[in-house]
């Protein structure tokens, strides 16, 4: 018989360390089309999964299915946080979009997603744009951020980057209270790491709030187009370059694991706030970002417009409606500081209690048999 305290059992874990809690992970192969690609669904409890399709070259199957996982698991909680009635999922295609994406590919995916039968939901993100999802769709029911043309909500970045304004917001009042809530951010230095979809989109929402706003994107298209749109806005060489800066607000919008050991000791900002996912690049960053006096706003509360955007489309897409409800980030960015600051823990942590919360207690309902 074995030790009581010792568990029969050792818990698996991904490979971020994370115990793995995930319902469904469908590995999808088309040889004939070059479809590599790997769906996460993490959970249905409070509907079905809903998440964006990143088409990438990673580097290897492991380094795809990591970011799956961690990008499936945040949806969970964005949904969860952001009071929906949908589960978490998300979807990586294997490979470099500017040369491998076909309409042959993306219709396999479609059919792969088909073969779910509606447990998931997918939608645009890095690599696939609203006129991929309308492709995907001829294959598909369960298909969100089509093209306005098509009945679909269209381009998600754009209430992504003002759902992450209105976080930004809330976290600027509440670390600056003594400033005007109208021009709160007015003369604050922004450093925004990567302009690309929600970035550009984010840069404009700054620049009419009279902040002054420094970029840099590993594209020089992106910078040259945000240049060209903002000629006020000033360009540095690198991310390094950027948290150099004398920055009141760093906001990432890149790709993830931006605030690791090394950018939060040299980081300035007394705000982070960005459109990013998994922004902490591994457990225990929120308590040194906390330590630091820094107020990180959860990245999967504040980036949440674009979900909002997506998920209203199910219901016939209203984009008034949409920002609407994507304004109410604000409301729920600031009920997670004052969370964090009754409890005494990170943001990040009053984050997912509330999410956790909200899983359990409507989730439950889920087994209450309806006939």
């Amino acid at each position: 018989m074995s030790d009581s305290s010792t568990p029969l059992v050792t818990p698996a874990t991904d490979l971020l360390g994370h115990q793995l809690e995930h319902e469904q992970v469908v590995f999808a192969n088309d040889p004939a089309s070059g479809l590599r690609a790997i769906i996460a669904i993490h959970s249905t409890a409070l509907g079905p999964a809903l998440g964006g399709t990143r088409f990438y070259p990673y580097a290897s199957t492991q380094a795809a299915l990591a970011d799956v996982l961690a990008l499936s698991r945040g949806m969970s909680y964005k949904a969860a946080v952001t009071g929906l009635d949908l589960g978490g999922g998300k979807a990586v295609i294997i490979g470099d979009p500017t040369t491998q994406k076909t309409e042959a590919l993306l219709r396999a995916y479609g059919r792969f997603v088909e073969s779910l039968g509606g447990r998931y939901y997918t939608a645009c993100d890095v690599g696939t744009y609203s006129e991929d999802m309308d492709l995907v769709a001829r294959e598909c029911s369960y298909v969100t951020g089509r093209t306005e043309e098509h009945g679909g909500a269209g381009d998600s970045s754009v209430l992504t980057a003002y759902g992450v304004f209105c976080g930004l917001r809330a976290a600027a009042e509440a670390t600056w209270s003594d400033a005007d809530p109208d021009a709160v951010l007015a003369g604050r230095l922004v450093g925004v790491a990567g302009v690309g979809k929600v970035g550009r989109h984010l840069v404009r929402h700054l620049i009419d709030a009279g902040a002054e706003v420094v970029v840099t994107d590993v594209s020089a298209a992106a910078v040259e187009r945000v240049r060209q749109e903002y000629p006020g806005v000033r360009v540095v060489a690198s991310t390094e370059a950027l948290i150099a800066e004398p920055l009141d607000v760093y906001a990432p919008c890149a790709l993830g694991g931006a605030l690791d050991d090394d950018v939060v000791a040299r980081l300035s900002a007394r705000i982070v706030c960005g459109a990013a996912n998994n922004q902490l690049a591994h457990p225990g960053v929120e308590k040194l970002v906390e330590d630091r006096g820094i107020v990180y706003a959860p990245d999967y509360v504040v980036n949440a417009g674009g979900l909002v955007q997506v998920a209203d489309e199910l219901e016939g897409f209203s984009f008034e409606r949409a920002k609407i409800r994507a304004g109410r980030i604000y409301d729920t960015t600031r009920a997670i500081l004052e969370r964090a600051q009754r409890d005494g823990v990170p943001t990040a942590t009053a984050a997912d209690r509330i999410a956790e919360q909200r899983m359990l207690e409507i989730g439950r309902l889920r087994g209450i048999y309806l006939g």
